[in-house]
């Protein structure tokens, strides 16, 4: 039997009933974060919830892939688990985010070029179509699955295991050590990717700000001066109208003072 690490938690803690705990106790705050986000958005661009719901899910389907992959790949080493977790956690944070912000961006724009309407993110047709959702969750998902592939090839480089011995070794408890990696941290991380992908990948309301009409781009600005000039315009062409009698009074009657009067006298 392999001997136990003399500090960290076991293997298999992961996986046990105070690790399945902790994670769902950590998909329920973490997703609550997105639900906080729809609420901060302004009223007039508020998504809908089952628009909400077919952005949400695609990161929930991506963010269980990852924490899967990672429980996964920290249970196959000898070595303190929960270490190995923080490690994939934390590369998962920084070089991955990286990565899902160039696979978006990549596949956004080969999805406009090819004019695939439904599988541009955050786009899913008046009335929404599931078909249009589901296409689009399996692109983020190979988005994760690129983003993991990666960043399981970036841990074979050596030197990792130093950093797994220094970043949980002054922890005695094995419980503490869970909860700092299963709960504390992921939620903090969690919450901030969360909040970064939903606004990469949730349809762009800004563009509702122009509206074409006849072939031309018009703003709202340019709408309330045009709506102006037109509430203005009766009142100007009623005071051009009164100017125009007006002068056109003053040339009769001065033209009736121009003319020669005539005196018959008897």
């Amino acid at each position: 039997a392999a001997p136990r690490p003399a500090h960290g938690c076991g293997s298999g803690a992961l996986l046990g009933r105070f690790g399945v705990l902790l994670q769902a106790l950590l998909a329920l705050c973490a997703f609550s974060t997105l639900m906080l986000k729809r609420f901060k958005e302004p009223k007039a661009e508020r998504r809908p919830w089952r628009i909400w719901f077919y952005d949400t899910s695609k990161q929930a389907i991506g963010a269980l892939f990852i924490h899967f992959a990672n429980v996964f790949l920290s249970d196959l080493t000898e070595e303190d688990p929960c270490s190995l977790y923080l490690i994939n956690f934390i590369l998962d944070a920084t070089l991955g985010m990286l990565l899902i912000w160039l696979g978006v961006k990549v596949v956004s724009w080969i999805v406009q070029h090819k004019k695939y309407t439904y599988l541009v993110f955050g786009e899913y047709g008046d009335p929404p179509q599931a078909a249009a959702w589901i296409g689009q969750c399996i692109l983020y998902l190979l988005i994760m699955v690129f983003e993991k592939t990666v960043i399981s090839l970036v841990l074979l480089i050596p030197g990792w295991t130093k950093l797994q011995q220094i970043l949980l070794g002054y922890i005695p408890s094995p419980q503490l050590e869970l909860v700092l990696v299963m709960f504390v941290v992921p939620f903090i991380v969690n919450a901030i990717m969360f909040w970064v992908v939903d606004s990469l990948i949730m349809r762009k309301y800004k563009q509702k700000d122009t509206l074409d009409i006849n072939g031309s781009i018009e703003t709202p600005r340019a709408r309330r001066t045009e709506e102006s000039q037109v509430l203005l315009s009766p009142d100007m062409d009623f005071d051009q109208s009164e100017s125009d009698q007006d002068i056109s009074g003053l040339r009769g009657t001065s033209q009736k003072m121009k003319q020669p009067s005539y005196q018959v006298v008897i």
